[in-house]
């Protein structure tokens, strides 16, 4: 049963709460009021205040323990958050880019930060050596659409080393030519961009599991009713699948614009049927050690919420169970953002850190979260 855990007073987010910040730019204090004590957590988990991030969306972990952090935006920074003193909140928040467009997507390989902006990838060498100094970008990528519809992105390398990159619907619903509604992938330097899978209308988070699969969420299509469609988690088995998207929803809804002569039969289905217009967006298989045994190899998924049903939902953190490829069940890990219909902040990504706990990223309270257990 999940209780309420009163585990902080209310914080006041302000720049003497995680220590000076430094980089290329000041950094810019969160939301004046985030009530950490009306988070539900289950029993022995705990909330606190790891940095405060304007903006703070995708996050991403350096081999040295740096956090990196996306935001977006016409003209948005790219942060790194760093716990010099190892006490479980960053001292230090840097600003490592300004003046990008929707600079969302981040990942890190072989050293390097790579940076999705609205219509390219970036690439930023030596990034954990040069925090302080950070270095200008190489571009990777150029090619990618400029759409402002859907063109914010989440990138990860994937168990192969390919960056994978998705280009979501420039649209509420509409039938657009390739490379929009797909995840796509690249080498490294750019080169051998292809098509991944199709009939993806928006996802903002993926990850693999033990066996090296792809499961994504994607967000379903607004203006067909409250509870109608569910978004998906979905996971790929093998590439070229077409997941539905603008002819079928969730499986078994043939949408009524683009849906005649398009069976649900011929497109594959969600693992996991989710609830409607929850913006389930980032997720993370937990690999860890610090939470009990039976959340290993679970996902934690960020609902970021709605904005189009008459009652809101989602605002919270949720919880995937899966076992032998299936999910057996979805249920609240961290709620609390959303009191009555008044949402004081919106989760967006999750990450996991070394020591097995959890960041929770929050674009509307301007911060990052720190999820920890203990007997």
């Amino acid at each position: 049963m999940m209780q309420l855990r009163r585990l902080l007073p209310l914080l006041t987010l302000t720049l003497a709460t995680c220590g000076p910040a430094r980089g290329t730019a000041p950094a810019v204090a969160a939301s004046p009021a985030v009530s950490l004590d009306r988070i539900t957590l289950p029993p022995g988990f705990h909330i606190a205040l790891y940095a405060a991030v304007p903006g703070a969306r995708s996050l991403a972990l350096g081999p040295k323990g740096t956090v990196f952090v996306g935001t977006q935006g016409r003209s948005s920074k790219v942060y790194a958050l760093r716990d010099r003193n190892h006490d479980g909140a960053a001292e230090d928040v840097l600003t490592i880019a300004s003046g990008l467009d929707t600079p969302n997507g981040v990942a890190v390989r072989d050293g390097a930060l790579f940076v999705a902006e609205n219509g390219r990838i970036l690439r930023f060498d030596g990034i954990e050596e040069a925090l302080d100094a950070p270095p200008g970008p190489a571009v990777v990528f150029g090619g990618l659409p400029k759409e402002r519809s859907h063109g914010w992105k989440f990138i990860a390398f994937g168990p192969d080393g390919l960056l994978y990159v998705p280009v979501g619907a420039p649209c509420n619903i509409c039938d657009r030519e390739l490379p929009f509604a797909t995840i796509s992938r690249m080498k490294p330097d750019g080169t051998g961009f292809e098509t991944y899978v199709r009939g993806v209308r928006n996802t903002v988070g993926f990850d693999w599991d033990a066996n090296g699969q792809l499961w994504f969420t994607d967000n379903g299509r607004d203006m067909l009713g409250d509870d109608v469609p569910p978004d998906e988690l979905n996971r790929v088995t093998k590439a070229g699948q077409h997941f539905g998207y603008p002819y079928c929803h969730a499986g078994d809804i043939a949408d009524p614009e683009f849906g005649k002569d398009h069976p649900c039969s011929a497109y594959v289905a969600p693992v996991r049927k989710l609830d409607a217009h929850v913006a389930a967006i980032g997720m993370r298989f937990y690999r860890g050690a610090m939470f009990p045994s039976e959340y290993k190899g679970q996902i934690f998924i960020a609902e970021h919420g709605s904005w189009n049903r008459t009652q809101k939902s989602g605002y919270r953190v949720m919880l995937a169970r899966v076992a032998n490829g299936a999910v057996t069940s979805y249920e609240p890990f961290a709620h609390g953002w959303l009191q009555g219909e008044v949402d004081w902040g919106r989760p967006v990504d999750v990450q996991e850190l070394p020591d097995g706990s959890l960041l929770i990223s929050d674009d509307k309270a301007g911060a990052v979260y720190r999820v920890t257990y203990s007997k």
